[in-house]
């Protein structure tokens, strides 16, 4: 059994060869990444991404980056391809084929295959010597000194070079398309990533618990309209315009000062010129807004008009953070 002080150091171990592989990969890198990078960016067909064992795994994930960042992939194993699965290969798409020995039978049986359907052959490998280097028209170094584990056989430094080259493709690609925030949430509608970049204000606001009293409003009816629309704030109003805001803790703090709020009006204990958003604005802003003046709620206003609260609540519930 191995105690603490060796699992870490094993631990440790991995890590800094890992990180020293992917640094010495940036000196690897030469003009066949430079035109792999042009191929796919002009290409009018898909990057199919392929690859056997542990750089199958690999491909899949630079599959899913690509799609995600508006380069359109697809993942094809080796193996599978020459036993009919050569058929989702058009003849526009660019072929990614990954191996670090770029020597084994599958690859060979591929790479054969691909260069008679004359399509785009990028090798991604760790032996440039190899029949994938040698028969790619391009190809992108991923050599590594040594595996991380103690045999130099479990794949670890050379799948991180590869998943780390794959990376440094697909964020030249986002450069190469301007491919911004808006674009990225396109491509990711879903959960918090995507409610962050594409839910506004208006989209969650409730019009139906829209609390609002007048400026002469008794502060027994102000507590009312707090409880009966259970958003813990209502907004004052005259004549058509938000002049104020009352929370629930601006009538706590009213009780410790008072003995009594008999003759006490909505405009004697509500705060002037509240923090505001409109129904246009990101979920995310408004969240931010809340953050930096420490407060639950934001008025919602558009134009002038008075349209709802939005609550911190709310925000969290809908799972935006």
């Amino acid at each position: 059994m191995m105690n603490t002080e060796k699992i870490l150091a094993s631990a440790k171990r991995t890590i800094l060869a890992e990180s020293q592989a992917i640094a010495t990969l940036s000196d690897l890198l030469t003009d066949d990444f430079v035109n792999a990078a042009q191929v796919i960016f002009s290409a009018s067909g898909r990057v199919v991404v392929t690859g056997i064992g542990k750089s199958a795994i690999i491909a899949q994930k630079i599959v899913a980056t690509l799609n995600s960042t508006g380069t359109p992939a697809m993942f094809l194993h080796a193996s599978e391809a020459i036993h009919g699965d050569l058929g989702m290969v058009q003849p526009e798409d660019v072929v990614i084929c990954i191996s670090k020995s770029g020597n084994s039978p599958e690859i060979k049986v591929l790479v054969d295959i691909l260069k008679r359907f004359g399509n785009k052959l990028i090798g991604m490998t760790g032996n440039v010597t190899s029949f994938l280097a040698k028969s790619s028209d391009l190809v992108l170094d991923t050599t590594v000194a040594a595996e991380a584990d103690p045999n130099n056989l479990a794949p670890t430094n050379s799948t991180t070079a590869q998943l780390v080259m794959g990376d440094a493709l697909a964020v030249c690609l986002i450069e190469m398309r301007g491919f911004g925030p808006e674009a990225f949430a396109k491509y990711h509608p879903g959960g918090a990533l995507g409610k962050k970049l594409l839910l506004r204000v208006g989209d969650m606001l409730d019009q139906t618990h829209r609390p609002v009293v007048g400026p002469g409003s008794s502060v027994k009816n102000v507590i009312v309209e707090i409880s009966q629309k259970r958003l813990g704030v209502t907004a004052v109003e005259e004549n058509g315009h938000v002049i104020g805001i009352i929370t629930d803790g601006d009538i706590r703090r009213m009780l410790e000062t008072q003995d009594s709020f008999v003759g006490l009006t909505a405009k004697d204990i509500m705060t002037k010129n509240p923090k505001y958003v409109s129904s246009v604005s990101m979920v995310v802003d408004a969240l931010n807004t809340m953050e930096d003046f420490s407060i639950t709620q934001l008025i919602v206003v558009d134009e002038g008009a008075y349209k709802g609260v939005i609550h911190l609540h709310d925000i969290l519930k809908e799972g935006v953070v």
